[in-house]
């Protein structure tokens, strides 16, 4: 049983969001969804970056780290695209990670530090014509993350949407979210 944050997306803690935690609840893990937009979500993209640009980058992380602060820190980072930057900075920097989950986004190791911690294990999942994961370079940082984990897998799934894993949403993809869950599950049971 692993312990997990998962945070969410530009749109904010939606529905999906909290079904995609409810299955990794179903397999015995302790799942926390802090909710970094204290309550807004939005229905469409620009709306949730427009909040997100007004909000800043830098106050999100800041929020995803007051998030975790009275958990342990023997916990599993995940996030989908905009909730990669908390989890990707605290499986980088906070002692104690046990893994990392990166969807949809993953950012250039050196923003948070000189290395990823070799020892740390990482999934990476997309889509593999994902206009801004492979688009807007989170690919190639993905690479190069995957290079210095010693247990690190990214997995493209082919298609072209950004948040295909979060079912409340039209770009749902039902089938590549099976498959991502699967691959979730096994590497948190092999943590």
């Amino acid at each position: 049983m692993a312990e997990i944050v998962l945070f969410h997306h530009a749109l904010g803690l939606t529905a999906g969001i909290i079904a995609f935690a409810d299955e990794l609840r179903k397999a015995g893990h302790i799942v926390h969804t802090p909710d970094l937009f204290v309550g807004h979500s939005f229905n469409d993209l620009a709306q949730g970056m427009e909040f997100v640009n007004a909000l800043g980058f830098g106050e999100v992380i800041k929020r995803g780290e007051q998030a975790v602060q009275a958990l342990p820190t023997n916990l599993v980072y995940a996030g989908f695209s905009l909730g990669v930057l908390p989890a990707q900075k605290l499986a980088q920097t906070r002692f104690g990670a046990r893994g990392a989950l990166l969807i949809g986004s993953c950012v250039p190791v050196a923003e948070f530090g000189p290395a990823w911690p070799r020892e740390l294990p990482v999934q990476i999942h997309a889509m593999d014509a994902d206009p801004f994961f492979v688009g807007e370079g989170d690919i190639e940082a993905a690479r190069e993350l995957i290079a210095q984990a010693k247990h690190g897998e990214l997995f493209l799934y082919p298609g072209d949407h950004h948040v295909f894993v979060d079912s409340s949403l039209p770009a749902y993809d039902a089938e590549a979210t099976a498959l991502l869950l699967k691959r979730v599950l096994a590497f948190l049971s092999a943590i």
